[in-house]
């Protein structure tokens, strides 16, 4: 019954900046062979120990935006004047690889993602405090005051976004919070809509019995 297998989708880890979705991306796809992380393009300057190629594809403005101009962007959007955006090609591997591909997004970029992979999975990603969220913010070192208070207004408008996320965990311990994530995704692999020809095999199924009840048990079942 090789068609009751199920069908990788990516799942989207978002929320406001500073809950540890980037840390739960990483952590989900570390050692895994059922996860592989999305790398996104983007125009901002990487941040002290970040790769190119490995942490995002570091581009000019220019080389993202020819990105956008030949399709090859599944999502993308201008987040704090700098613009990110989801490589189909990246995608497209890891369907071809059978794994779940983790992204590692905003708000903006998971409701486009949606849109262009409906079956995507959608996790919101929460601080278990404001506090918690602030001192996160501050305690990267990299965040003046101002960038701090962009980020929370960006905050105050993702989180009106909840309610149209599939899942939302509070990662009030990193560990909890990512066993909490995979049992979603476990949970989730376990839906009929998401089964490779579930139809074909359940008819097997059927015809299989109904065979069987016309011969072998043709005289107990009447």
């Amino acid at each position: 019954m090789s068609g009751l297998g199920y069908a990788p989708f990516p799942l989207v880890l978002a929320g406001p900046s500073g809950t540890g979705k980037t840390t739960l991306a990483r952590r989900l796809v570390e050692g895994s062979t059922d996860f592989c992380f999305s790398v996104s393009a983007t125009t901002r300057a990487p941040r002290p120990g970040e790769r190119d190629g490995v942490d995002y594809h570091f581009v000019d403005r220019p080389g993202f935006e020819a990105m956008v101009a030949k399709g090859e962007l599944a999502e993308w959007a201008e987040v704090h004047g700098r613009l990110y955006g989801t490589p189909r090609q990246g995608l497209e591997l890891a369907v071809e690889q059978g794994r779940h591909v983790v992204l590692d997004i905003d708000v903006q970029g998971a409701r486009l993602i949606r849109n262009a992979v409906p079956d995507a999975l959608l996790v919101f990603v929460l601080p278990p405090s404001v506090e918690a969220l602030i001192e996160r913010l501050t305690g990267r070192g990299t965040e003046g005051e101002a960038q701090v208070a962009r980020r929370l207004q960006t905050a105050l408008d993702e989180l009106r976004a909840v309610p149209e996320f599939d899942h939302m965990v509070v990662n009030s311990d990193l560990d909890k919070c990512l066993e909490a994530i995979q049992g979603i995704v476990r949970a989730e692999t376990r839906r009929t809509a998401r089964a490779r020809a579930l139809h074909k095999d359940v008819e097997t199924m059927r015809a299989r019995i109904a065979r069987l009840l016309q011969t072998e048990y043709a005289n107990a079942s009447r």
